[in-house]
């Protein structure tokens, strides 16, 4: 078996790419983040209930949200307003938590200009969904520098560019070869030396019949952001195959070699049923029924997924965020729709940074949506975990570079978790390690960097605790 090299990047435990199977005894396990307040709401007269598509990321000292504003029924709830009355809408902030809509005094609604939006029909018409991104590319030019990507009326994927993020103009049609009409993605990996977009289609289907088919998700690849590869198909390794609405791909901060996703689930239930009207807002739930079946019978929650090479990705199919315990609007189709990760601080005294990730709420409602900050530890998504008994973990052979280990890890107070690493001169094993932390250095019975460069296997011996990623460093 030819040995991963590692380096002394951050490795994590997320997948089974490192795990020994036959031997390992823990369970790889996916974690759910904690829910925490209300950070926006979309009140005003051009937003509404189908505020959606939120773009979230940090852009030097400010935080960015580009998102949709959209009321999804008229008020009788007898039609859904598709495309119609769509804004685009920018908010911004300085911690992540507090956000404000500037007036931007680009593109007007009723008469006046004073409102946050920033791009209109006449620059550009995305339909429901439009991401927004910095495009990171060296090689990019300053005026193209923000991208948003959505799809046209013609039903292709289109971008539009800008130098600062606020003031944008029609770019170019990127590809007419999918259904996009989702939460299409796109970004650059200087790791792989091109541009990955992850888009909507379907399969299954008959006929030409798409929407009788299965959503999935596609990847496509460019060079230049213009010309891009054929959209294939997302390998889950044979999970199973249900409805997948969105994506929400990106890499990850602190190992750029992992790309990670939220997908949305979505799941239809075949006929109105007893449940159904015992649910929160039953009486316009059912007005939305009548309108189209699935738009009462459906429910949609997001998953957990990450990948080392774009295309192949391992995924979680326990719910990463679920519509939580039932109250007044929630339990819709489009609840738990992930927006992008940011780091932000801890609201815990003396606690490290963690991330903050955003869902909308109060989708179909009648009431302005709003959104919603969930946070989750660094790495935290998933892990290789262990109950209070004894579990092993063995791993393939690897080789890192480095004089220290640190470790990211959680136990009970009586949990621990012990390590040895083998190699073929001998054995190291370090001290006990309990607590919880991101980085705790890990204290060996001999000189780590003796193993450094070398083919070594990693045995972990743990109870009660949870290890969401290693790494290994030089220190002087």
């Amino acid at each position: 078996m030819v040995p991963m090299n590692i380096g002394s990047r951050r490795e994590v435990f997320w997948d089974d790419a490192l795990l020994e199977h036959s031997r390992t005894t823990a369970e790889l396990k996916v974690h759910q983040p904690r829910i925490e307040e209300v950070v926006l709401e979309c009140g005003e007269p051009w937003e509404g209930d189908g505020c959606n598509s939120f773009s979230i990321f940090k852009d030097g000292d400010i935080y960015r949200a580009y998102y949709t504003g959209w009321e999804m029924m008229n008020e009788d709830c007898t039609a859904h307003l598709v495309d119609e009355r769509i804004s685009y809408c920018y908010a911004e902030s300085k911690d992540g938590i507090h956000w404000t809509k500037p007036n931007l005094n680009i593109c007007e609604y009723n008469g006046s200009k004073e409102n946050n939006i920033y791009i209109d029909g006449t620059i550009c018409n995305f339909g429901d969904m439009v991401h927004v991104f910095i495009d990171e590319n060296p090689a990019c030019p300053p005026e193209e520098k923000y991208k948003a990507i959505g799809r046209s009326k013609k039903w292709e994927l289109v971008c539009c560019t800008s130098a600062d993020g606020i003031h944008f103009k029609f770019g170019w049609v990127m590809t007419n070869i999918g259904k996009f009409d989702t939460h299409n993605i796109a970004f650059w990996s200087p790791e792989f030396n091109c541009y990955f977009a992850y888009i909507r289609d379907f399969h299954g289907y008959k006929n030409n019949k798409h929407w009788q088919g299965v959503r999935d998700i596609r990847v496509m690849t460019s060079t230049d952001f213009k010309n891009w590869s054929m959209p294939e198909q997302i390998d889950f390794g044979g999970g199973a195959d249900y409805p997948l609405y969105t994506n929400e791909v990106q890499r990850y901060p602190r190992a750029p070699h992992m790309f990670i996703g939220f997908p949305l689930r979505y799941a239809e239930r075949k006929e109105w049923s007893d449940n159904i009207s015992q649910m929160p807002n039953a009486a316009r739930r059912e007005k939305i029924y009548k309108v189209s079946p699935r738009y009462g019978l459906a429910v949609t929650d997001s998953v957990f997924m990450s990948s080392r090479d774009g295309k192949k990705f391992y995924r979680y199919d326990e719910a990463f965020i679920d519509p939580g315990v039932e109250c007044r609007l929630n339990w819709y189709y489009g609840d738990c729709s992930v927006a992008a990760l940011v780091e932000t601080k801890s609201t815990l005294k003396g606690a490290p940074d963690e991330y903050s990730l955003y869902c909308y709420e109060n989708h179909w409602s009648g009431e302005p949506a709003e959104l919603r900050r969930y946070t989750i530890r660094k790495d935290g998504f998933a892990s290789i975990s262990a109950p209070y008994g004894e579990r092993k973990v063995f791993t393939r052979p690897f080789i890192f570079e480095g004089n220290q280990m640190e470790l990211n890890f959680r136990t009970s107070a009586r949990g621990y978790v012990f390590i040895k690493l083998h190699s073929l001169d001998g054995t190291i094993a370090s001290c006990e390690l309990f607590g919880n932390a991101l980085d705790r250095k890990v204290a060996f019975d001999g000189d780590l960097s003796v193993f450094s460069g070398e083919e070594v296997t990693m045995e972990i011996t743990m109870s009660d605790a949870d290890i969401y990623s290693f790494r290994f460093y030089n220190e002087k």
